[in-house]
């Protein structure tokens, strides 16, 4: 019979509600960071009003941090925020904690499984590079540069101090594309350096000493090939990329404009060394001509 009686209850308890559902807790952060991830959020909902304490305790057990008192919440949503500090006024150290809730009339605590990392180590960018560095400026044009990091994090590429790009997703290994734009404008012709950084998910950003440089040289119009070797009186084609809608080029004094991205002309009829122009809103840039007898 006391058998029965203890699976009865057992079963019993099984039936009650906890008196807090529908929670919410940030994963990371970093108090350090001073940026929208400072300090985590803890929500839950309840089923009755109450007066309740929130703690943060390590996940040993150990008392961190108060973040309310006795206070009263109503039916519904309560919503508390950890900065980060304990309650003897300093950091956290980095580690993992978990949210602890007192609620005085239910007569009940609650040590809610939701981790929360505390993260002040901001990540470190070990590499970055851009292949050739060049872009041409207009248009879907970008330039793709390869970064390795220290930990999983977002790329951010910086021009002039200013963040230009928050790459997406967060990965130790990757990509990102710059369109050679700055505060919405595409920049002028010329050579830039852009910095790397990394910014992990808790808001930790690579120190701006600590940035990787990168040299991007953006032109108005490039040609996919610098050297081109063709038969005599043979057509060849060339892939063009300028912003504008409209180019020209000239080659062993003919000349002509083009509209689409692949140039298609006839090489000399002698063989020789010429030299193909090709011009876009000011800018020129050439690729040489190997012409060979047929």
């Amino acid at each position: 019979m006391a058998t029965a009686a203890a699976f009865a209850i057992t079963e019993h308890l099984k039936l009650i509600k906890s008196p807090i559902y529908g929670t919410g807790v940030t994963k990371t952060f970093s108090p350090v960071c001073h940026c929208a991830t400072a300090r985590a959020e803890i929500s839950f909902k309840l089923r009755h009003a109450d007066t309740v304490t929130v703690t943060i305790v390590t996940t040993g057990g150990d008392p961190k941090a108060t973040l309310a008192s006795a206070v009263s919440e109503q039916t519904g949503l309560a919503t508390f925020h950890w900065n980060g500090r304990t309650d003897a006024g300093g950091i956290a150290p980095e580690g993992s904690y978990q949210p602890q809730v007192h609620l005085q009339y239910a007569r009940r605590t609650i040590l809610m499984p939701n981790k929360i990392a505390v993260d002040t180590t901001p990540p470190k960018v070990l590499s970055a590079s851009d292949g050739a560095g060049i872009l041409t400026a207009g248009g879907r044009h970008t330039i793709v540069i390869h970064y390795d990091f220290s930990e999983p994090a977002h790329a951010a590429v910086f021009v002039g101090g200013e963040r230009v790009v928050l790459g997406n997703p967060s990965r130790a290994r990757y990509q990102v594309k710059w369109n050679g734009k700055r505060g919405g404008k595409t920049l002028p012709p010329g050579s830039y350096v852009v910095r790397i950084a990394a910014v992990d998910d808790a808001g930790n950003a690579t120190p701006p000493a600590d940035r990787k440089p990168v040299v991007v040289r953006i032109r108005a119009i490039t040609l996919d090939e610098t050297s081109i070797h063709v038969a005599a009186g043979a057509h060849f084609t060339v892939d063009v990329h300028t912003g504008t809608r409209t180019y020209s080029w000239r080659l062993a004094g003919r000349k002509g404009t083009g509209h689409k991205e692949l140039l298609r002309l006839r090489a000399p009829s002698k063989a020789g060394r010429y030299r193909l122009v090709v011009s876009a809103d000011g800018h020129s840039t050439s690729a040489l001509v190997i012409v060979k007898r047929k």
